[in-house]
């Protein structure tokens, strides 16, 4: 299928967001552009108030300074982060800002702090979301949000203006939720490096833009119904991309994938700000943080009442998927921690799995063919009709 003009500019803004945040300033040259980290900053507060808020990627460079300032036993983002702060690659934002997720993502904006000349600020969001003070807590802190962006613009942020924001976001995401939906459901037009492509241009566009764009790419794009390939669920990865190669060869040796709880995939759209005309914007902002747990656990949230392991066993029903395949960043402590609960749950399932241990460096793509081959032949003896 031909690639649209829409198409290419997503994917342009996907994988060069320095050179989109540069168009970007060339058409706005007065308003602030601010990098944040994921995966649980309110995007919607900045764009309130007339900042452009852009997800920081791992823009895959090998780390050379950034080595002096996190050990190698940090994850591949976070000494990218550190690379990236230390080689003056992150200069083209204005402040750093991030919600606390992992300890390793708090060590990477100390480098930043540390080195540049650039506003850092550091909110801590409750991660206990069972206890009683969480919302007190989560209204809290997202209110210490608002004032940092209303020191950084200059002005207040009007309610109006975050029901604006909430509202654009809200649009976007929906529109890519709707495309993953119906991956799940059996379209299988996109390919995982585009659907990536989409979803990383989101975390990086204006959500305005970015909506145009893929509701002008998916307008033309036909219906292409799943085959008897494998059908793979990806899982892991909580906080960036995997490497377009990774992908590619998981399709290339006779899988097809069908859904994901990546960050550059459904972990990102699946939760829209749960917000109505008379709402508090602000009370929907927090609503959204709590929800998004529920919607598609986080093993670096705590929640009694809902767990990461159950949601895969179920979302791989509901997706028909036949296998996972685990994609877990070398040293994330999240997710090496979780890793057994999943293994377990899919195990009693009888749900085949396997685990793939990425770097930022990169991994053998041969060795994991073979690994992924073996995969595809054991689903194979799943099918009844194979016996």
């Amino acid at each position: 299928m031909p690639e649209s003009v829409a198409l290419q500019r997503l994917r342009a803004a996907a994988r060069d967001p320095r050179e989109y945040v540069a168009q970007w300033r060339a058409h706005h040259p007065d308003q602030l552009v601010v990098g944040v980290m994921p995966m649980n900053f309110p995007r919607e507060i900045a764009l309130a108030a007339g900042i452009l808020p852009v997800y920081v990627q791992d823009d895959q460079r090998p780390v050379a300074e950034g080595r002096a300032y996190l050990p190698e036993f940090y994850c591949g983002y976070t000494r990218n982060l550190a690379d990236q702060a230390a080689t003056g690659r992150l200069d083209h934002y204005d402040a750093l800002l991030l919600a606390d997720h992992c300890i390793q993502l708090l060590g990477a904006s100390d480098v930043a702090r540390a080195i540049s000349d650039k506003t850092v600020f550091f909110g801590m969001l409750i991660s206990s979301l069972s206890d009683p003070w969480a919302p007190t807590k989560i209204a809290e802190m997202m209110a210490q949000f608002r004032s940092e962006f209303e020191k950084l613009s200059g002005a207040p942020i009007e309610d109006a203006a975050l029901a604006e924001a909430i509202e654009a976001y809200n649009a976007d995401r929906e529109l890519l939720r709707r495309v993953f939906d119906e991956r799940a459901a059996g379209d299988t037009v996109w390919s995982p490096v585009d659907l990536q492509d989409m979803v990383v241009s989101a975390q990086v566009m204006d959500p305005v833009e970015h909506r145009e764009l893929l509701a002008e790419a998916l307008a033309d794009a036909p219906r292409r119904e799943r085959d008897d390939r494998v059908r793979v669920h990806l899982s892991g990865h909580l906080c960036h991309a995997p490497r377009r190669e990774l992908l590619e060869v998981i399709e290339e040796v006779g899988a097809v994938v069908v859904d994901d709880d990546l960050w550059s995939g459904r972990r990102y759209l699946q939760t829209s700000v749960p917000f109505a005309p008379g709402d508090d914007p602000m009370d929907a902002i927090g609503r959204w943080y709590a929800e998004r747990n529920v919607d598609l656990p986080c093993p670096t949230r705590v929640q009694h009442d809902v767990d990461w392991d159950a949601w895969l066993v179920d979302a791989t029903r509901r997706s028909g998927a036949e296998v996972v395949v685990h994609l877990m960043p070398k040293f994330c402590e999240p997710h090496m921690l979780f890793y057994p609960e999943l293994r377990k749950a899919l195990d009693a399932a009888d749900i085949p799995q396997l685990l793939v241990e990425t770097e930022h460096e990169g991994i053998p793509l041969e060795a994991l063919r073979t690994r992924l081959e073996a995969l595809v032949e054991r689903a194979l003896r799943h099918r009844p009709a194979y016996a």
